[in-house]
């Protein structure tokens, strides 16, 4: 196994998903990677004020500021990249905005017609405090990791998407956490970086706590997984996803990847895995923000003995 760095560079970063774009780093199945990536927004230091404009990487922004892509050899369409996060560590600083977008969330709150708040943020050991003076818990995790669509061209990286992972934002995924990616092109190519230092279920605000993060992490290839498509093994349970922009498809997405595991994992039948699911999965609503709703079923590794 090879330990890997990987700083966040104008050479080493990205704010689109393609399968056209040329490896920054090639790592073997096994070895390990530290990777360095900015905020969401790409900037170089952090605001002395709320809204202050900083130095960007992007100037130009239309997505995620990522880190990648990493190439991992062997990797194949039909494999399964399994991410493994060893430690994850938040940066120095942060920023929360809140009320930037017009939409029916913004709309139904009252707070789409400005002005925006922001929301910057001193992060240390274990806990954040904000320019008004207010202290928060941190459980930091990357809202972004995943692989190209298979399609060629330049993708969004804002919508997460149920084929290749992306902008999940789900904050289960903290150190100690393993992420299940089908490879969807030659080499995996996985992206990832929009560290979020603290976030509640469904990111609220469309931001949560943005900011650079450091992240350990081992790569390995599964020629299967017992799940498809994107699924996860957090320090609280099996994680299952589902994303669409209707509520009742990722809904029932995110169960019905739980059921499959639920057969496997107990020798059920699909109607049983469903009625021991009533007793023991949690439904949670991972996302309202762009403009897809992300559910996860989480299943504890305490519920069924």
């Amino acid at each position: 196994m090879v330990r890997h760095e990987l700083p966040a560079t104008r050479d080493t970063v990205v704010n689109v998903f393609s399968r056209d774009t040329p490896p920054v780093l090639t790592v073997d199945a096994g070895d390990s990677v530290v990777v360095g990536s900015l905020d969401a927004a790409g900037y170089l230091e952090p605001m002395r004020t709320p809204g202050d404009p900083r130095p960007r990487m992007f100037e130009d922004r239309t997505g995620h500021c990522l880190t990648g892509p990493i190439a991992v050899r062997g990797a194949q369409p039909g494999m399964v990249l399994e991410v493994r996060f060893g430690s994850v560590r938040a940066g120095t600083w942060g920023w929360t905005l809140a009320g930037a977008r017009d939409n029916p969330l913004t709309r139904r709150l009252g707070v789409a017609d400005g002005p925006a708040s922001w929301l910057l943020w001193d992060i240390g050991d274990g806990t954040a405090t904000n320019d008004r003076g207010r202290t928060v818990d941190i459980a930091p995790f990357l809202g972004v990791v995943g692989v190209p669509p298979v399609e060629p061209g330049p993708h969004s990286t804002i919508p997460p998407r149920a084929g290749s992972g992306g902008n999940i934002d789900c904050r289960e995924l903290v150190a100690g956490s393993t992420l299940y990616l089908p490879v969807t092109v030659p080499d995996a190519m996985l992206h990832l970086g929009d560290g979020h230092a603290a976030q509640g279920n469904g990111e609220v605000a469309g931001t949560a706590i943005e900011c650079p993060m450091t992240t350990e992490m081992t790569l390995n290839l599964r020629e299967r997984a017992p799940v498809p498509g994107v699924h996860a093994e957090t320090p609280e349970g099996r994680v299952t996803f589902g994303f669409d922009e209707n509520l009742n498809v990722a809904t029932g997405d995110a169960l019905d990847a739980m059921l499959v595991w639920l057969c496997s994992l107990f020798d059920l039948d699909r109607t049983a895995a469903l009625a021991l699911a009533g007793a023991t999965v949690d439904l949670r609503i991972t996302q309202v923000a762009n403009d897809t709703w992300g559910v996860h079923a989480v299943l504890p590794y305490d519920a069924v003995r």
